[in-house]
């Protein structure tokens, strides 16, 4: 049976009783599900603009999805609590960035828009210097270079980028292509992943909301600028389970098909997919070991290898028997 965007394997059923939809949830239980894009300024680094956060907050634990150089501004997706069992899979979307890189001599337009063409697609690059990973060679993809200005030496471009890509070196090696040399004089990233810079608020926009629901019980701007857990995986296909699925999953076990409800039309094998409950609760997210086509036609069997749970236990009722 087909609804929407998604395959029914079997009609849900759930409980009032138990859990709870996202935005139903309290301020506490919002804020330690949640994550904030934080318009990153610049001077600190990525790990102060996470500590900031925490203790703004008075959270135990924060995390981010993507480092910005201390000198670079833009979107910084940070995690909170729960939410921060998300970073390992987000901190790989790709990037986005609006970038000046300014040549070390004059050159013509015709070239300078030949030598961008040149690097759009997959290209070899090391780290620099400066930068904390390991210094060895390796490929990253230039999704798409578009020059938005060219002012003298100063060039104007939006990049949009495999995690991983340092514009840093890319504008090196690009001025090295032009004959006269060139380095990137300021950096703003716009987007990284699903998060965009639209979406983003300043540090001082979340402590303003966090001290009025505090002293005024006014819940509405933290509401707005803490989004779900669950806003961060919208864009990764979706299994919808049976609450009676729910605590064996929490406990670590793999999906089987017999407690699968509805599965997205889009689930692809190998790919990653986010495990919900009727009531729109992400509760873990995996490796699909079918497409939903497969799944479809399944009557028993594990259809996904669990991965990262997100959902603490004994929120649902524990109807399954351990060996």
């Amino acid at each position: 049976m087909k609804l929407g965007n998604y395959y029914v394997i079997e009609e849900v059923q759930t409980s009032e009783e138990y859990g709870c939809p996202p935005n139903k949830r309290s301020v506490e239980e919002h804020i330690k599900k949640g994550f904030v894009c934080i318009d990153k300024p610049r001077g600190p680094s990525s790990h102060e603009v996470v500590v900031w956060v925490r203790n703004i907050l008075n959270v135990k634990k924060t995390g981010h999805a993507g480092t910005l150089d201390p000198r670079v501004t833009g979107v910084l997706p940070v995690f909170i609590e729960t939410a921060t069992k998300l970073v390992k899979f987000l901190q790989e979307s790709g990037k986005e960035y609006v970038c000046v890189m300014r040549l070390h001599g004059d050159v013509r337009e015709e070239e300078i828009r030949k030598v961008f063409r040149m690097f759009i697609g997959k290209i070899y690059q090391k780290p620099p210097l400066k930068s904390a990973v390991k210094k060895q060679l390796r490929i990253r993809e230039i999704y798409s270079m578009q020059i938005l200005e060219i002012e003298g030496r100063d060039i104007l471009f939006k990049v949009s980028t495999e995690s991983g890509t340092y514009i840093r070196k890319l504008c090196k090696d690009m001025g090295e292509v032009l004959g006269v040399g060139a380095h990137m004089q300021e950096l703003r990233r716009t987007r990284t992943g699903e998060f965009v810079e639209s979406e983003s608020y300043t540090l001082q926009d979340l402590l303003d909301a966090y001290i009025f629901w505090k002293e005024e019980g006014e819940e509405r701007y933290i509401r707005e600028i803490i989004k779900p857990m669950e806003a961060a995986v919208s864009s990764i296909p979706k299994i919808v389970i049976k609450d009676t699925a729910v605590d064996a999953i929490c406990h670590g076990a793999n999906l089987s098909i017999k407690g699968v409800a509805m599965v997205e039309k889009n689930v692809k094998k190998d790919s990653t997919v986010a495990i919900f409950t009727a009531k729109g609760e992400l509760v873990a997210l995996g490796k699909a070991l079918f497409s939903a086509e497969e799944m479809l036609e399944l009557k028993k069997g594990i259809v996904v290898d669990v991965e990262r749970v997100l959902m603490e236990r004994g929120v649902y009722p524990s109807v399954w028997k351990s060996k």
